[in-house]
């Protein structure tokens, strides 16, 4: 076979015009070059060194440098007037990550003093690693509850907090190295097995759950289950009533609304957004005064408690990599990194879009994975982007990532001078504090647009909400993510096929059952693939298309006798060896049947490979190849019997 055909093409069948068009090959290129530019389009879609090319190479060494340190891009042209938005920007965030990181710590079951660490490390981190001019490092509330959740399951941080502690550092170690060997290895793409549908379910059923646990600093509850499933939290809260404290029920309440008013105003007033981002430090200050001023811890009002001053220790010599902790702080920590990284990522990309700049992926993993192994060797658990204190950043007008510094500098001073204060400051303002955080976690909206668009979709949404909230944060994802694989391999081994008309009066064909101007074409079963054709669905495939021939060959009311079965590959991207064994079988199978298989416009790998098989195997000529099924159509209409 030369892999050229012969045909003739008009604007109808009544008006035919001889034109000679060719079906050829694609360019010949080596097994290597071939293997190279699949490489290429798998890890570097974006060809990230385009701008390497051509350059001497002094050149090339400062755009490497840039390149893994994107700070030397923005601080050479540093001016005062962007540190003066970047200042205000630091403070802003700073005001608010001080009563989240303490919030956050305890929600992961680490000493409040945690929080505060990871709050001043990892942000100095990303400002010199970092491509994101909006992203505010810090502790987050979802990884925060899984990291909490998953290493309780091997120790108690009540009986031994120590080794609680060694653990999550450990943890946030192999967190981290996920992370950085994602972005390293350009595998990027694995993350985007969370769908928005995915993540938009398990992030409300996550809220949901956070919220719950904070039901027992809101009640003053000494004795909460350790479970995150609704039915044994609510079960905790109402068998531990006794517990039940009105005073710090009233504190809570109080703090809660205010927070919430808060956050309302600043919704409905986007100017306003300093009166929310101020608020949580409002509150962590004002409740502190009261309970100092009224001695609110002997009337039941549980506290923080003492706090040392002093900045992050070393902790690389807590690192545990050895022993039976080992298997839970790799799962623990490929669990939390998965998520925080996908929602670091997410963040960036959401504020870049808004300012109109780029944000790359793999840097951003690198970054935020390096990020994790510094802090988790500096007494730091797993940091990322979060999506609340981004928001204020870019709404405070940051410039740059010296935002982050700015912050962590505000940080630093608070561990150094500050951390006295923060002995009054009572454990329900931090429970309310964590409550309206992830509030904005819960998108209805989202949902309702998913339900919209893709009934299966929000299936997907909902099985990983129900999942999350009554079984487990862990096992919801896991449910979420399974399902969404499910779907593609659905519709890789089930893909698509349709029967295709001729718009009368012209040469399109479309599907019959979309367009009901198409009308069949007497003689013809043109069928259309709408997927790539490989080993899982060949079987289909074959099945489905002879059904089809089936039903043709036994309607009675039809113009004229099936002749041509018509192959539409156009929208086949590749193939595989299996699925030229379905054409052989179906050349086979059609022949016996007196018909006639052709096949149209196959692409790029499909016609190479049909043109290697046929030199082996000699199974179509190039009277069954045509570059368009009008050619087809025109060239073999002549050909059709009538029915008598």
């Amino acid at each position: 076979m030369d892999g050229v055909c012969t045909g003739i093409t008009g604007t109808n069948n009544n008006n035919m015009e001889a034109v000679v068009h060719k079906v050829v090959p694609p360019p010949r290129q080596s097994t290597v070059d071939k293997l190279k530019g699949k490489m290429k389009e798998t890890f570097f879609p974006d060809d990230p060194f385009r701008s390497f090319k051509g350059q001497p190479a002094g050149r090339k060494w400062l755009l490497a440098a840039k390149y893994l340190f994107p700070i030397l891009e923005w601080a050479p042209h540093y001016s005062l007037y962007l540190f003066k938005s970047d200042l205000v920007a630091g403070l802003t965030i700073a005001s608010l990550a001080i009563p989240q990181g303490i919030s956050y710590a305890k929600l992961a079951s680490l000493p409040p003093i945690i929080g505060l660490y990871s709050s001043f490390v990892p942000p100095l981190v990303y400002a010199v690693l970092g491509s994101s001019r909006d992203l505010a490092v810090g502790p987050v509330s979802i990884a925060s509850l899984i990291m909490g959740a998953m290493l309780r399951e091997a120790v108690n941080p009540s009986t031994d907090p120590f080794l609680f502690l060694q653990l999550a550092f450990t943890a946030t170690f192999f967190a981290g190295m996920v992370q950085a060997s994602l972005g390293i290895f350009r595998l990027g793409f694995l993350i985007d097995f969370m769908s928005k549908a995915t993540l938009v379910g398990f992030m409300a059923g996550a809220a949901i759950i956070v919220s719950l646990q904070q039901l027992k600093g809101l009640l003053g509850i000494s004795h909460f289950t350790t479970e995150m499933g609704i039915i044994p939290v609510m079960s905790s809260v109402f068998h531990t009533t006794d517990e039940w404290s009105w005073q710090t029920i009233l504190m809570g309440i109080c703090f809660l609304l205010f927070l919430l008013l808060t956050r309302h105003l600043s919704i409905k007033r986007p100017k306003l957004f300093w009166i929310s981002a101020g608020a949580p430090l409002a509150s962590v200050i004002i409740s502190t005064l009261i309970v100092f001023l009224f001695k609110a811890q002997k009337h039941n009002i549980s506290v923080i408690g003492q706090l040392k001053c002093g900045l992050n220790r070393p902790s690389w010599d807590k690192l545990v990599f050895s022993g039976t902790y080992l298997g839970i702080t790799m799962k623990t920590g490929l669990i939390t990194g998965i998520i925080s990284l996908t929602e670091g990522v997410a963040v960036g990309r959401t504020f870049a879009s808004i300012k109109d700049y780029q944000v790359d992926g793999n840097k951003e993993m690198m970054a935020i994975g390096l990020m994790n192994i510094v802090g988790s060797c500096t007494s730091c658990y797993v940091t990322t982007g979060a999506f609340s204190r981004s928001a204020v950043n870019h709404n405070a007008g940051c410039k740059t990532a010296l935002s982050n510094v700015v912050m962590a500098m505000t940080v630093m001073v608070t561990l150094l001078f500050l951390m006295p204060l923060f002995a009054y400051t009572p454990n329900v303002v931090l429970a309310a504090i964590i409550i309206v955080a992830v509030i904005g976690l819960i998108d209805i909206q989202a949902a309702y647009k998913i339900y919209k668009m893709d009934k299966m979709d929000f299936l997907v949404c909902i099985c990983a909400f129900l999942g999350v909230i009554f079984i487990s944060v862990q096992e919801g994802l896991a449910i979420a993510v399974g399902i969404s694989i499910f779907r593609i391999l659905l519709q890789i081994t089930r893909p698509k096929m349709v029967i295709l008309g001729n718009i009368r009066g012209t040469d399109i064909y479309r599907n019959l059952h979309h367009y009901k101007e198409a009308q069949r074409i007497p003689g013809f079963l043109i069928l259309s693939v709408e997927a790539p054709i490989n080993f899982a669905n060949t079987n289909y495939l074959n099945e489905r298309i002879k059904r089809w021939i089936e039903e043709e060959q036994d309607n009675e009311n039809k113009g004229a006798n099936l002749q041509y079965v018509v192959l539409d590959l156009s929208t086949v991207t590749t193939i595989d060896t299996s699925g030229i064994a379905l054409f052989m079988d179906l050349k086979k199978m059609i022949e016996k049947r007196d018909l006639e298989l052709i096949f149209v416009n196959p692409v790029g790998e499909v016609m190479e490979k049909l043109q290697r098989a046929n030199k082996l195997h000699n199974f179509f000529g190039t009277d069954s190849l045509f570059l368009t099924i009008n050619e087809a159509v025109i060239s073999l209409s002549s050909f059709v019997k009538l029915s008598p």
